[in-house]
C-alpha cells in the first residue's frame, strides 16, 4: 500500500497502515462522492420509514373491516417491532462479520418482499404474521445504514451531514402519511402496502453496488480493498483538511496517535459492551432510545385511529390530521440538522425531553378534550421528540467502535422495538380502563425517564469515531 501523506510512516507496519487509511478518510471534506452514498442508502431509509407507519394508516379500515378491539391495534402495531427486535440484532451480528453493504441489501429486500405478501393478507392473524416478518428486514436496515453513513464521515460537520441524512426517515413517515391519507379511502388499505413494497426492490438493485465501508474494511485487515475506496473519494475532490506540504509534523502525531490506539484495541465481543468504558454509555443510549420511541411511536402509531375512534372522525379527516404530525416533525427535524453541531448531542437531547415532556403535560391536565388540542399539543409533542429519535442514529455509532459499532448500534435500536411494541399495546389497555388524558400523561411520565438518561450522555460533537471511542 502506497503512503502518499506521510513517507515517515512504515505502511508494512499494520497498525501504521490501518491508521493512514483512517486519517485520509478523516482528511477528505464532504464531497458528491459522501452524499451519492447518502442518497442511495437514504432511499432504502425513506421505505423503511414508509413501511414502519403504513399500518397506522391502514387500522382505521380494518378496525370497521375486521372489528378489531383496542387491544388487537395494539398487538397489530407490536407485531412489526417485535420483528424489528430480531432483525436489529440479526442482521447488526451479520453485518460485523460480512460487512455493512450486503446486510442492508438483504434487509431491505426482506422488508419490500413482504410488504407485498402484507397486501395479501385476509385476516388478523396473516397480516400478524406478515408484519411479524417484514418487521426483521426493517429493523435489520436502519441501525446498519446508520453506522454506515456514520463511517464515511469525518468529524468536521459529522452531525449536519448525518442529520439530513436521517431526515429520510421522517419524510418516509410524511409520505406514508400523504399516501395512506389519499389512497387508502380511495383504492383500498391493500394498495398502501404495495406503494412501499414495490420500489424497494428496485432500490436495491442501487444499494447492492454501494461501495463498503472503508472503515470496516481497514478494521478487519483489508486494506488492499479499503485502499481502492479511499482512492475513490480524494479523487472526488482536490481539498483537503491539512496539507501535507503544511502539516506533517501534525499529520505524523495525529497518525502515530491512531496506530497506537489501533496496536492497543481489543478484539471485538459483544461483551465489551458491558466493560468499564462502555457500560455507562450502554445504559444510558438503551434508556433514550427505549423512553424516546415509547412517546414517539406511542403517539404516531395511535393518532390515526385515536381520531376516528375517540374524536369520532370521518376517515379522511382523521388520517388528514394525523398527516400533519409528520409535517412538523419533517421541519423539527431539520431544524436539528442545521444546528445540532452549534448545540451538541447533550444538551439538545436533554432540551428535546424537557420540551416535549412539558407540552404533553399540559395535554394531560387539560384532559385531552377536543380533537384540536391533540392535533396541536400531541402532534408538537411528537415533532420535538422526534428529533431525539433522528439524534440518537447519529449519536450511538458515535459512542462505538469500529470493531462492534454495528452490533452496539443494532443492540441499542432493539431497545426501540421492544418500546414500540409495548407502546402501542399499553395505549389500548390505558385508553379502555382509564381515558385518553391518562394516554398522555403516560407519556409526559415517559419523558421524565428519558431527561436523567439524557443527561449522561458524552459529548460528540466534531471528534474522530477513533477518538471517541478507544
Amino acid at each position: 500500500m502506497k503512503n502518499d501523506l506521510n513517507p515517515a510512516v512504515p505502511a508494512s507496519d499494520g497498525a501504521h497502515a490501518a491508521a493512514l487509511l483512517l486519517f485520509r478518510i478523516e482528511n477528505v471534506p464532504f464531497t458528491r462522492w459522501h452524499t451519492k452514498a447518502r442518497v442511495i442508502m437514504g432511499s432504502a431509509t425513506f421505505f423503511d420509514a414508509f413501511d414502519a407507519l403504513a399500518l397506522a394508516f391502514v387500522l382505521p379500515v380494518l378496525v370497521g373491516l375486521w372489528h378489531l378491539k383496542p387491544a388487537q391495534v395494539g398487538v397489530l402495531i407490536a407485531a412489526g417491532y417485535l420483528g424489528q427486535v430480531i432483525g436489529a440484532l440479526a442482521f447488526g451480528a451479520l453485518a460485523e462479520r460480512r460487512g455493512r453493504v450486503p446486510s442492508v441489501s438483504l434487509a431491505v429486500g426482506l422488508m419490500s418482499a413482504m410488504s407485498i405478501v402484507c397486501a395479501l393478507s385476509g385476516n388478523f392473524l396473516m397480516l400478524f404474521t406478515t408484519r411479524f416478518i417484514q418487521g426483521i428486514g426493517v429493523g435489520g436496515e436502519v441501525p446498519i445504514a446508520a453506522a454506515y453513513i456514520n463511517e464515511l464521515s469525518q468529524a468536521k460537520g459529522r452531525g449536519r451531514f448525518f442529520i439530513l441524512y436521517e431526515l429520510i426517515f421522517p419524510l418516509g413517515l410524511l409520505a406514508a402519511a400523504q399516501v395512506g391519507a389519499y389512497v387508502v379511502p380511495r383504492f383500498g388499505w391493500e394498495y398502501m402496502f404495495l406503494v412501499g413494497g414495490l420500489p424497494g426492490l428496485l432500490i436495491l438493485l442501487f444499494i447492492a453496488r454501494l461501495p463498503e465501508s472503508p472503515r470496516w474494511l481497514v478494521s478487519k485487515g483489508r486494506f488492499d480493498e479499503a485502499e481502492k475506496i479511499i482512492r475513490t473519494i480524494e479523487s472526488s475532490t482536490d481539498k483537503r483538511s491539512l496539507d501535507p506540504s503544511k502539516h506533517g509534523s501534525e499529520i505524523s502525531i495525529r497518525v502515530e496517535n491512531l496506530a497506537c490506539g489501533l496496536r492497543n484495541q481489543k478484539r471485538a465481543s459483544w461483551k465489551e459492551l458491558f466493560s468499564p468504558v462502555y457500560r455507562p454509555r450502554t445504559l444510558a443510549v438503551w434508556l433514550l432510545w427505549a423512553t424516546s420511541y415509547f412517546v414517539a411511536n406511542g403517539i404516531n402509531n395511535w393518532l390515526p385511529t385515536l381520531y376516528k375512534t375517540v374524536y369520532n372522525m370521518p376517515l379522511q379527516q382523521a388520517l388528514r390530521m394525523a398527516s400533519l404530525t409528520n409535517v412538523l416533525s419533517v421541519l423539527a427535524v431539520l431544524g436539528c440538522a442545521l444546528l445540532v453541531d452549534r448545540v451538541g448531542r447533550r444538551r439538545w437531547a436533554v432540551a428535546s425531553f424537557v420540551l416535549c415532556g412539558a407540552l404533553l403535560a399540559v395535554l394531560a391536565a387539560l384532559g385531552a378534550r377536543s380533537a384540536l388540542s391533540v392535533m396541536i399539543l400531541a402532534s408538537s409533542a411528537y415533532a420535538v421528540m422526534g428529533t431525539t429519535t433522528v439524534l440518537l442514529y447519529l449519536y450511538t455509532p458515535e459512542i462505538y467502535p469500529t470493531r462492534m459499532r454495528a452490533i452496539g448500534t443494532g443492540l441499542a435500536t432493539s431497545w426501540l422495538r421492544v418500546a414500540s411494541a409495548t407502546a402501542p399495546a399499553i395505549v389500548g389497555v390505558v385508553l379502555t380502563d382509564w381515558g385518553i388524558a391518562a394516554v398522555f400523561g403516560m407519556f409526559a411520565v415517559t419523558n421524565l425517564i428519558g431527561l436523567i438518561a439524557a443527561t449522561r450522555m458524552i459529548e460528540t460533537t466534531n471528534r474522530a469515531l477513533e477518538d471517541i471511542s478507544p
